[in-house]
């Protein structure tokens, strides 16, 4: 062992039982600094941020910690052998980008960690004065493939390994591999369409035109999104087939539409039927929680030999399904009462149908 060492360093010498003794103990309170010391001085600075509102700040820094924690310590058990031998470890060039490989690493980790932490849990990143989230889980998967990729091409630069006979076969194989995994591909680059477009994001509830999906999304990947159903089920849907359908993002909704129909015999008069319009019309508008922005529709539509069909429209100016149900309910016991007042007869073109037929 200590001939290999003075083939790598021959100026080196041969410690003693002091030196090594030495050497131990610079080890065991390095240990001790980065493991007790730095830990707790990196999570007291973190709390220090957490309780300014800096939250992404502290995130970063609590998973940075045994990283920054393990370089350091790295750097000590260096320190440590150039002290013991009596000369650096540095002046070795393939020690050198060795400890160059490991500091790396432990940048590219802790990184790494963050984004994943984000990824599996996102919370909100927000920019700091506007307040709009900038990073999806999408995206931050995305910044992962790539952080990994340029890791790798600092190690192999430090190593100078010869990158473009490698690329170049990459490069040949990957379009060999292009024609048999189409479809795949196809999903992949869906996904890299929605990561840039941002239609939607996790936590949005999103339905496509034909109505067959519909749900919150869980989750959205590079091949797939996740998406929770009504029935609390989840379907992983491709992306290409997301991309490639119009889907209506209800969450980004400001107003909630809501449209009844009622069919009134044929049997009413003119009169009657256009004062209940108006009378049912003066009550929607009298409802606080409905938004007088926009048209309120209190009109006869259509006519056929036995009614017609009134519809009834108007908006709500909020997203949330609980209110909009209340305030359905409210004009529907509103306009049950007007329509008993005025003594108007409603039908049922169903049963209407049956007996025709």
């Amino acid at each position: 062992m200590i001939d290999y060492l003075k083939w790598l360093f021959p100026k080196m010498k041969e410690p003693n039982l002091t030196d090594i003794l030495i050497f131990l103990l610079i080890i065991l309170l390095g240990w001790i600094i980065q493991h007790y010391v730095l830990k707790y001085v990196i999570t007291k600075v973190a709390k220090f941020f957490e309780k300014r509102s800096k939250v992404v700040t502290a995130r970063i820094l609590e998973h940075f910690s045994r990283e920054t924690r393990h370089a350091i310590f790295t750097g000590i058990i260096f320190f440590a052998l150039s002290w013991l031998i009596g000369v650096s470890l540095f002046t070795n060039s393939s020690v050198r980008n060795f400890f160059y490989s490991l500091i790396v690493f432990y940048a590219f980790k802790g990184a790494y960690d963050v984004l994943t932490y984000y990824a599996n849990h996102p919370d909100p990143l927000f920019l700091k004065e506007k307040k709009i989230p900038f990073l999806t889980p999408f995206s931050l998967r995305i910044m992962k493939a790539f952080l990994a990729l340029i890791a790798v091409a600092i190690i192999a630069g430090l190593w100078r390994f010869n990158l473009n006979g490698f690329l170049t076969g990459i490069g040949l194989t990957g379009v060999a591999l292009a024609f048999g995994i189409r479809d795949t591909s196809s999903h992949i680059f869906g996904g890299l369409s929605m990561g840039f477009d941002k239609p939607f994001q996790v936590g949005d509830f999103i339905s496509t035109e034909d109505g067959k999906i519909e749900g919150t999304i869980t989750d959205i990947n590079l091949r797939s999104t996740l998406i929770s159903t009504a029935d609390k089920g989840i379907v992983y849907v491709p992306n290409a087939y997301l991309m490639n359908k119009p889907i209506y993002n209800l969450s980004k909704r400001e107003k909630r539409k809501i449209e009844t129909f009622l069919y009134i015999s044929t049997n009413q008069d003119e009169e009657s039927i256009r004062n209940i319009c108006s009378e049912i019309n003066k009550q929607i508008l009298l409802h606080p929680k409905v938004s007088k922005e926009e048209f309120v529709l209190v009109y006869i539509d259509e006519f056929h030999a036995d009614y017609y069909r009134m519809l009834i429209s108007f908006y709500i100016p909020t997203n949330n399904i609980h209110e909009k149900y209340a305030v359905q309910q409210d004009i529907i016991f509103g306009t049950k009462q007007i329509l008993d007042e005025g003594a108007i007869q409603l039908i049922d073109p169903n049963a209407l149908k049956i007996n025709n037929s």
